[in-house]
């Protein structure tokens, strides 16, 4: 199923917005048949309350959507689609005003009640559809909508159909799309290309490794966006346990959230002189696997010694984030399914980010919640650097101790961008562990909004 705006055809439903603080208000404006009926179903403007109040005829006269308090709206993060997932299948329109902050983002989660994955098994679930309002910037929320439904289809798709040649494959119709020059390097090319941990990490996979690029734009501000496209990751000769193996295929989830915000530039037409890269790989095992203390030396020069082949992003994340360093963009954003010491800091639903600059940070923090987009900032903290410099090598891909893990991760990575100031790093979860409003199972977006929204931000000094 899609999620969109349904036509406006003369026979939606009006639909009102309720809270408890203008509850009284609004049930004075009702006539009597409908006080009656408002009481006996205790509909007071509750967060999630839905109500249908029948006509004459059987049908659906109106629609009535509690939208809670102010407190009760901080736990819920699409406050229409928590009431209106429980109205009956129809076609609705707004018909009141109504006060809640980022109403174009109510409708996008409103919308989002329409995604399901279906490559697999059709699902016949209808759910209400929704109108645009006049006041609504449709463009805007429809691009949002048809990236968070690309990332979300990229994520969920197993890797037998979505490997490394399958994701180059999706990148190169999304450039196609909208005109955008596109370029691979694929196999032992990444070696006389300089791109050595790339073919490193992947060369012991059947689907060859490969560095996908997309570029639009002579014109703007220049912004190289990387994104790690892990499609399975084993741990290689360090295997991972079946407790984690499990959900690997997402942790290409990196790739799939720049494809999406790419979308949302491009769809949107940011202007600006836009790089995509995608280092694509499988983490497999076989006898030509990459092993535990293997020495690397980069893209950039500096010599890596492997500790644990199961962190694996950070190394082809480096030869990416290397070479869009070199034609000295005004940003670099890097987003990875990279680590778990994140989503044991912070969670699964925040996505922690690295900001090298404060005002980068503070920027990302307002645009997160005018998107509905969470973010939470990690810090790059500069005493631990020393923890990711071995005896024997520039870096170490994993030190010992675990401690710090997302923060190590961050100071590695930030090793090989030239200008740590104009940098974000993103280290993000890619997936809702259970349906809530507006947030299927599965695959999403993380920060992709909150960057978007902050574009004009981030890239002024």
């Amino acid at each position: 199923m899609t999620a969109c705006f349904a036509a406006s055809s003369g026979q939606s439903i009006p639909t009102y917005v309720v809270s408890p603080q203008n509850f009284d208000e609004f049930r004075q404006s009702l006539d009597a048949k409908t006080k009656s009926w408002v009481k006996s179903n205790q509909f007071s403007g509750k967060l999630g309350q839905a109500l249908v109040c029948p006509d004459q005829e059987g049908g659906f006269d109106r629609a009535l959507l509690g939208i809670g308090t102010p407190e009760d709206r901080k736990r819920a993060r699409f406050c229409l689609a928590t009431a209106a997932q429980k109205l009956p299948p129809a076609t609705y329109h707004l018909a009141n005003d109504f006060d809640l902050p980022s109403k174009d983002y109510e409708l996008f989660g409103w919308l989002m009640l329409g995604y399901s994955f279906t490559r697999y098994k059709e699902t016949k679930t209808p759910v209400p559809s929704l109108v645009a309002p006049d006041w609504a910037d449709r463009a805007k929320i429809e691009a949002m909508v048809q990236a968070e439904t690309l990332c979300a289809d990229l994520i969920n798709t197993p890797t037998n159909d979505l490997g490394p040649a399958e994701l180059e494959k999706e990148a190169r119709e999304l450039a196609s799309k909208f005109g955008m020059d596109f370029k691979v390097i694929v196999g032992d090319d990444l070696l006389s290309q300089n791109f050595p941990m790339i073919h490193t990490v992947g060369r012991a996979s059947a689907s060859e490794p490969r560095l996908i690029e997309l570029r639009h734009g002579t014109k703007g501000p220049k912004i190289s966006l990387v994104g790690k496209g892990v499609c399975f990751d084993t741990g290689g000769l360090n295997l991972k346990p079946a407790s984690s193996i499990g959900g690997m295929k997402k942790d290409m989830g990196g790739s799939a959230n720049v494809l999406a915000l790419t979308r949302m530039i491009m769809d949107l037409k940011y202007a600006c002189q836009l790089q995509v890269l995608i280092p694509a790989v499988e983490n497999s095992v076989s006898a030509n696997a990459f092993r535990p203390q293997d020495v690397l030396i980069s893209r950039k020069g500096l010599s890596v010694e492997i500790n644990n082949t199961d962190a694996e992003g950070r190394l082809i994340l480096a030869d990416a984030l290397a070479y869009a360093g070199e034609r000295d963009p005004d940003l670099i954003v890097s987003m990875a399914t990279l680590t778990g010491a994140a989503r044991v800091a912070v969670g699964p639903d925040l996505a922690a980010f690295f900001a090298g600059s404060p005002k980068n940070a503070a920027a990302l923090r307002v645009s997160a919640e005018k998107a509905k987009d969470p973010v939470w900032e990690l810090p790059f903290f500069e005493p631990y650097e020393d923890l990711i410099e071995p005896a024997v090598a520039d870096l170490d891909n994993a030190p010992s101790g675990g401690r710090a893990g997302a923060i190590t991760a961050a100071l590695f990575l930030r090793r090989f961008v030239p200008n740590p100031d104009r940098y974000i790093h993103f280290d993000i979860f890619g997936w809702n562990l259970t349906t809530k409003p507006g947030r299927p199972f599965g695959g999403a977006t993380q920060g992709a909004r909150a960057v978007f929204h902050a574009l004009d931000d981030l890239v002024n000094p």
